[in-house]
């Protein structure tokens, strides 16, 4: 059966905030501490650090990309400003160059997939292998900490009363929502995913473009990677794992298409709020945490269903 463009359209946009407040409700109504303020922050706080890395990955998947090695380049980020920390660096020098190794390593992806012509998910599985072996090389195994209370700030720290990883989070998904909707980077990722040939003919420089959306994912992960390691009060060289799963997860919960050319941050927000409300829900009603891994994996599948089946209804 073939609806209309418009209905499949609206049906995907407005779905997955249906899915969130009905979910919020049902939890609501069989747990009354879900709905306490408290309870609500820490959600927020829950989710900061998968949807940051989403934020990313809905870059590469709108491209038709994919990056399985965001989780490992977190741990080497946060181990490489940890160990800048313990030297006396600055507190802004040491948060750049977690941030940079991650952009680094994210550059690195964007090459061998642009220009080395690797496919996505052998280069980034390749990257995912050397960045955390490089993150347990220069730790020997161990842990960074013992870190200044101005650096744990930005975990603990609050302004106005919202807690300040959930303000980082505030402001990189207006920057990525405004840098999709209404830039030419924005533009193109869309362009490449939609069809790559076409937009080469049409005089983009894909190559260039596929290198910024990959630096673009691995700095986010190394953004992340700073919150993660504040929070912990350690950079652990083993951090981050399976992080990658749950960032896709989110993506793809939030109607990003896995075939590319189609998705948007706002969707992966909520993608990562269902993610967070659904664990936190679970963990109130006394759900194992082995149950809580077969819910996960049955929304991550009805959700990618739900995506082919508008796709294929467009046909």
């Amino acid at each position: 059966m073939k609806i209309p463009n418009r209905l499949a359209r609206n049906a995907r946009q407005f779905g997955t905030f249906a899915v969130f407040v009905v979910l919020c409700a049902v939890i609501s109504i069989l747990t009354p501490h879900f709905l306490s303020v408290s309870n609500l922050l820490n959600v927020a706080q829950q989710t900061v650090i998968n949807a940051i890395i989403a934020v990313g990955l809905t870059y590469v998947i709108i491209s038709a990309g994919i990056d399985l090695s965001v989780g490992s380049i977190l741990a080497f980020s946060g181990v490489v400003m940890g160990q800048a920390l313990g030297a006396g660096l600055p507190l802004p020098l040491a948060i750049a160059a977690g941030v940079a190794v991650g952009t680094g390593c994210g550059a690195v992806n964007g090459l061998l997939i642009a220009y080395g012509r690797l496919p996505p998910f052998i280069a980034t599985l390749g990257m995912m292998s050397v960045a955390r072996g490089a993150a347990l090389l220069v730790t020997d195994g161990r842990p960074v900490s013992g870190f200044s209370e101005s650096f744990r700030w930005l975990a603990t720290g609050e302004v106005m009363g919202v807690p300040v990883p959930v303000l980082i989070m505030i402001l990189v998904y207006v920057a990525a929502h405004f840098v999709l909707r209404r830039t030419k980077f924005g533009r193109y990722t869309f362009a490449i995913g939609g069809n790559e040939e076409a937009a080469l003919l049409s005089g983009v420089p894909v190559r260039l473009y596929k290198l910024g959306i990959y630096a673009v994912c691995g700095g986010l992960a190394g953004l992340a990677s700073v919150i993660l390691t504040a929070r912990l009060n350690s950079a652990q060289p083993i951090a981050g794992l399976s992080y990658e799963l749950d960032a896709i997860a989110a993506t793809v919960i939030g109607g990003t298409s896995l075939m590319g050319g189609r998705g948007s941050v706002v969707g992966t927000l909520l993608g990562a709020l269902i993610m967070g409300v659904l664990r936190n829900g679970l963990n109130l009603l006394g759900v194992s945490s082995f149950i809580q891994q077969v819910v996960i994996g049955a929304v991550i599948i009805a959700a990618v269903l739900l995506d082919t089946f508008l796709k294929n209804s467009k046909r």
